[in-house]
């Protein structure tokens, strides 16, 4: 999945106190030719600290937003104070403080180029010492056009890795004063809402960065809109919209555009550039409108998905009732079968849903752990999600379940799909560790999960079968990872199987049962 190395440094200086600029709550921008400001030496005289204060607040404010208008600017950006320096100009303002992501964002007359990947900001022109020309001394754009400010992005929340941004194509930001002639600059599409720009390349593909480097992102950045913004998607794959268009839904109100297929210009009064990540599969309230959090976001899976699951569910009693009919209409005189009719209800028993893997990471013994679970006292269902099963399926049967379990990997990100107060067990294999808890662990708590990770013991894995007993790959993990990305994929990622000490593991079982029970108790 790419994510373990080339991130596991710089969380480490996270947490050690080192690197803390991505979850500040206030960026502190530089301004200048580049478009950020430059802190300005010291001036002897507070008369003109004075001077330069009142000048920024002249020129900023009523000119890069007015206030009503500017609200989302600044909460979006999280500006602090700008206390000294000033705005080159009034079009383009671009974050790249956080490690993961640039995000920039342009207002005024903004408008799409896609033959040249590039999206411009036209400011009004304005010279009261020349007169304007005639049309025809207007020879073309370029020449009567003045260029003010030019930003590169690549709109994709990765941005520390070089190798799969190079998938992610490069938006030019351009800011340029209008002509005087308004006709050179028709909109073939006019929006009266904002735009949210961003790429569908990179690691799109994988659900675990589906969601947690593009949807929950585009949940973050776009929720201050109240769904009245456009997004605008480079790198765009229909698939994706098909995959995920009920949940776009809930977030906007009007169709995406494709940026590199639509010949089109699109104008907007304002547009974000790059999406916003707070963490792993996670929402940071104290960033949101609202206060938003992940457990409001799962709100959003909720209403997305449940008008589906209610149309399977019709669907479902309807091909049982057809069903049923045809049996009567054969044989009128025949009993039911108990499947269809049964006059004592099933006693309740706790759901537990098992994510099956295949090939590496697999475990060889599940048919007698799901044996075990039954025993327990548990209804097992196994899901074996593929890229092209439709989430509301796999959405309703984890959000019905009492407790999930599942070894790591991409498909636990569909841990986002219980209901808080259930049971995830995630089943840690050797070399692991780190990201089980960052990726899956710790987002599980923050959803409301009851969360348990079953790290396996050397002896559960099949590279105890490979390595001599005493080789750092079973005894030291960590300084084998410590080599590089593609020594844990290949030993941790793609490298084992797992057969489960049934004895041990029981142990995790017993406590999702009882805990299931006692909530159950205490709910009745």
């Amino acid at each position: 999945m790419g994510q373990y190395h080339r991130y596991h440094q710089t969380r480490r200086d996270e947490e050690d106190g080192e690197y803390d600029r991505e979850n500040s709550p206030t960026h502190v921008l530089d301004w200048g030719a580049t478009g950020y400001y430059k802190k300005a030496k010291r001036k002897l005289l507070p008369l003109l600290c004075l001077f330069s204060f009142v000048s920024c607040s002249l020129i900023l404010v009523p000119q890069l937003f007015s206030y009503s208008d500017g609200i989302s600017f600044l909460y979006s950006f999280q500006l602090g104070p700008i206390t000294d320096g000033k705005p080159s100009n009034g079009g383009l303002l671009c974050d790249r403080s956080a490690f993961r992501y640039d995000t920039c964002l342009m207002k005024g007359d903004v408008r799409t180029l896609a033959a040249s990947f590039s999206i411009i900001n036209y400011l009004p022109y304005v010279d009261h010492n020349e007169p304007a020309p005639l049309v025809d001394e207007i020879v073309g754009l370029e020449g009567v056009e003045e260029e003010l400010q030019r930003e590169k992005i690549k709109p994709y929340t990765r941005k520390w890795e070089t190798s799969i941004m190079k998938t992610v194509h490069e938006l030019d930001l351009i800011v340029k004063k209008k002509d005087h002639l308004n006709r050179l600059h028709e909109c073939d599409v006019r929006h009266s809402v904002p735009a949210i720009v961003f790429s569908n390349a990179g690691y799109t593909g994988n659900v675990y960065h589906e969601f947690n480097d593009g949807i929950i992102p585009l949940y973050i950045t776009s929720r201050q809109f109240h769904k009245k913004v456009v997004f605008v998607v480079t790198d765009y794959n229909n698939w994706w919209y098909t995959k995920y268009g009920d949940i776009l839904s809930h977030l906007t109100n009007y169709p995406l555009v494709d940026y590199n297929q639509d010949p089109r210009t699109h104008c907007f009064p304002e547009a974000i550039i790059g999406l916003r990540i707070h963490d792993e599969l996670t929402v940071n309230s104290s960033f949101m409108p609202g206060n938003e959090s992940i457990k409001d976001f799962h709100d959003i899976l909720d209403k997305a998905y449940w008008p589906r699951i209610k149309g399977l569910i019709q669907e479902e009693e309807m091909e049982a009732q057809l069903r049923l009919r045809s049996r009567l209409a054969l044989s009128p005189s025949s009993p039911l079968p108990l499947e269809e009719v049964s006059l004592v209800p099933k006693s309740w028993k706790p759901t537990l849903v098992i994510i099956s893997r295949t090939g590496s990471r697999a475990i060889s013994n599940e048919a007698l752990m799901i044996k075990m679970a039954e025993e327990i006292g548990f209804q097992v269902e196994i899901l074996r999600p593929d890229p092209t099963t439709e989430l509301a399926r796999i959405y309703r049967v984890l959000n019905s379940s009492d407790a999930m379990i599942g070894v790591h990997g991409a498909a636990m990100t569909h841990l986002l799909f219980m209901r808080p107060g259930t049971v995830f067990i995630q089943v840690i294999p050797l070399g692991t560790d780190w990201a089980a808890q960052n990726y899956y662990g710790d987002p599980a708590l923050k959803l409301g999960l009851n969360y348990i990770g079953y790290k396996i013991l050397p002896r559960e894995s099949t590279l105890y079968e490979k390595y001599d007993k005493n080789d750092p790959v079973l005894t030291d993990p960590e300084s084998v990872n410590a080599k590089g990305w593609q020594f844990t994929k290949k030993i941790y990622l793609d490298g084992q199987s797992i057969r489960l000490n049934l004895g041990r593991f029981r142990k995790r079982l017993d406590r999702a049962y009882q805990y299931t029970v006692a909530k159950r108790t205490r709910m009745h």
